[in-house]
């Protein structure tokens, strides 16, 4: 298993000196099977501020304790999360999540784009991701991509043609370093058929193979990353895309 590049010394051991612990929740309730993971912070208090989520315990890291709630949809309950920022943080929750029963998931964010065609506040569904990060090296073989769930991408297709809004569907660039994608990157990875970038959906979706869970992941267009010049359009500030894309995931896990 010795490698030059230890990232590429797979194993395939399904077990672990330390494996995620259902009893290091402490749940204030039920746990529903569905979940959807939401990156916005300002959508979280603002369901907050509106009444509309039940706490059902919290997940830990050293950063502090991380709450995880309950929301109605259609009068069923879906678990709701924040999985903070970064693949190891989010797929770690992940890990924790399914431990205790969650097994049907759509994660909802930002992403920066390299297609500068793609409008800010534009959805996409993602289908791909190249793995360009570490954690996804540690549950599957080495590879240049990972696939989305055809589940998930069917959940989320579904939802938003219910919905009748306009959506992409397209492959990511998963990468840890956001100071670190550099012009020759960028031109690699558009020639890898990426329109976007992000930062988790190759450790989400290599979770999910590993763990025989059901993810899909949607994004929306934020700040634009070409060789011309980086530009934010103000990306964080687009309140009400952040509130639909939540509201649309919501419908989307239902489907699952």
């Amino acid at each position: 298993m010795t490698h030059n590049s230890p990232i590429l010394e797979f194993d395939d051991d399904r077990s672990a000196i330390l494996m995620p612990d259902p009893y290091r929740f402490s749940k204030n309730g039920p746990i529903p099977a569905r979940a959807v993971f939401c990156f916005f912070k300002d959508v979280f208090d603002t369901l907050l501020a509106e009444g509309k989520l039940t706490k059902l315990g919290d997940l830990h890291s050293e950063i502090g304790d991380h709450p995880v709630y309950s929301y109605l949809v259609d009068g069923k309950p879906i678990l709701v999360f924040h999985p903070g920022v970064g693949a190891p943080l989010a797929a770690g929750f992940l890990e924790e999540l399914i431990a205790v029963g969650v097994t049907k998931y759509i994660v909802c964010g930002g992403c920066g784009v390299l297609n500068h065609e793609i409008d800010a506040g534009h959805p996409i569904i993602l289908t791909a991701a190249i793995r360009d990060e570490g954690t996804s090296y540690h549950y599957l073989p080495p590879a240049r991509e990972v696939k989305a769930n055809l589940k998930g991408v069917a959940a989320l297709e579904k939802a938003f043609n219910e919905s009748g809004l306009e959506y992409h569907t397209g492959k990511t660039w998963t990468t840890d370093a956001i100071y670190r994608e550099t012009k020759g990157k960028r031109n690699t990875r558009m020639a890898d058929g990426c329109d976007v970038v992000e930062m988790e959906a190759a450790a989400f979706f290599a979770v999910a193979q590993f763990r025989e869970i059901t993810l899909g992941q949607v994004v929306y267009g934020g700040d634009l990353v070409i060789p011309e010049g980086w530009d934010g359009r103000e990306w964080n500030k687009r309140g009400d895309d952040r509130r639909l894309m939540f509201e649309i995931a919501t419908k989307a896990v239902l489907n699952l």
